[in-house]
């Protein structure tokens, strides 16, 4: 049921992490629970995308450009797990209203600037 919610975030603009905890939560889930999951499904996304990207670049890198990769890869990673601890401790006190509030204020602030 919640990837049916995920499957939301083909709409431009239309969070897929929000759309699964959303889901989630409608679905009556622990909001610590939901979150987790969100960045569980988001691991097969990620890595679906990387590797089509891959396969359309031909995998053509030179040895300096798997480097890059490497570091990215791993820079990545790194700031992914303290971001996810960051957040889930986040939750365990506050609701999801504050990300609710940012992302209409800035869809609309995006809205106003595409108007002029």
């Amino acid at each position: 049921m919640i990837g049916l919610f995920q499957s939301l975030a083909i709409v431009p603009g239309v969070s897929r992490s929000a759309a699964t905890i959303v889901g989630a939560l409608l679905l009556k889930t622990k909001r610590q629970t939901a979150v987790e999951f969100s960045f569980l499904l988001a691991i097969p996304t990620m890595v679906a995308a990387s590797g089509l990207d891959l396969i359309k670049t031909k995998i053509a890198f030179t040895p300096n450009e798997w480097m890059v990769l490497a570091v990215g890869f791993i820079g990545s990673f790194i700031v992914a797990i303290f971001a996810v601890k960051f957040f889930l401790n986040y939750i365990k006190g506050h609701t999801f209203i504050a990300f609710g509030v940012y992302r209409i204020v800035i869809a609309i602030l995006f809205f106003l600037l595409i108007l002029q």
